[in-house]
């Protein structure tokens, strides 16, 4: 398979592994966004992706890849995922899969990329929180209308991460090397059984590791800290009982996406670096 095949695959077998508590999988849909949306979006990515790959901008080729996986009825699947796996591609196609170079990748983004970035929000709704009150031009969700505030600061992608990173998850993946990314693929790499299997285990892992930023976001930190507790203590318990916190979570509204974005993350260099084939 081609890189940009790979990053498809990663974001189908994230969706396909069950149970991810929370997080919708091949056995649980919520109301308004199901398991077809994520594999619809995942095939709608393609041409951002493949983008990424033959060496085009990391902001357009985010913006497109956003632009295709919104071409279902359910809005935003993947956001989160693509915008780890869009300089993850390009690491991969142009200079090596390694936390190294694609820090080097990110930290070489431009004004124009982190334009790129906010014409992504033109195409999908995206929970975020208020911005600082110091930083009101910069909301993500005026999109394209935040570019000329953008351009005046002279704020590259990487910057725009930076501003985020404290309290999310996939921004701080940007300014942190990839670090969780890279952690957590030895766990599908290295593991036993179907892949999507390995893929479930190694969201356990990272949710039990650290509090998910989406959910503290939406539901507060308490309820991000009791969520990494009951995952920590399922890492060893049997399948009946993590299926039964995944169906609690969905039940109340509680999910940990940016978890899930991580994991699509990890499975793709699993699937690059490492040579797992499904």
């Amino acid at each position: 398979m081609q890189t940009a095949q790979h990053a498809q695959l990663a974001l189908l077998l994230e969706v396909a592994g069950t149970p991810k508590p929370g997080n919708v999988d091949r056995h649980r849909d919520f109301d308004d966004l199901r398991f077809e949306h994520f594999l619809a979006g995942a095939v709608g990515a393609c041409d951002g992706l493949e983008a990424a790959a033959a060496g085009e901008p990391v902001g357009a080729s985010f913006d497109t890849a956003v632009e295709g996986m919104s071409q279902q009825r359910g809005g935003n699947a993947q956001f989160g995922a693509l915008l780890l796996l869009v300089p993850l591609v390009r690491a991969a196609a142009t200079w090596g899969l390694t936390p190294d170079d694609t820090a080097a990748v990110v930290e070489a983004t431009s004004v124009d990329d982190a334009a790129g970035f906010y014409r992504a929000f033109e195409h999908v709704d995206v929970f975020v929180d208020e911005p600082p009150a110091d930083a009101e031009a910069l909301d993500v969700r005026r999109g394209a209308d935040a570019i000329p505030a953008v351009r005046e600061r002279a704020m590259t992608l990487y910057d725009v991460m930076e501003l985020s990173a404290p309290e999310d998850g996939v921004a701080a993946e940007w300014v942190n090397g990839f670090r969780r990314t890279f952690a957590v693929t030895g766990t599908i790499s290295d593991g036993d059984g179907p892949v999507p299997d390995r893929v479930a285990e190694a969201f356990l892992e990272l949710l039990a590791d650290e509090p998910d930023t989406m959910v503290a976001k939406q539901h507060g930190e308490a309820v991000a800290e009791s969520v990494r507790e009951r995952a920590a203590a399922l890492r060893h318990a049997d399948r009946d009982e993590r299926e039964a916190f995944a169906d609690e979570l969905v039940e109340r509204g509680v999910n940990p996406g940016t978890t899930a974005d991580i994991t699509a993350a990890a499975t793709f260099v699993a699937l690059e670096r490492d040579g797992v084939v499904p």
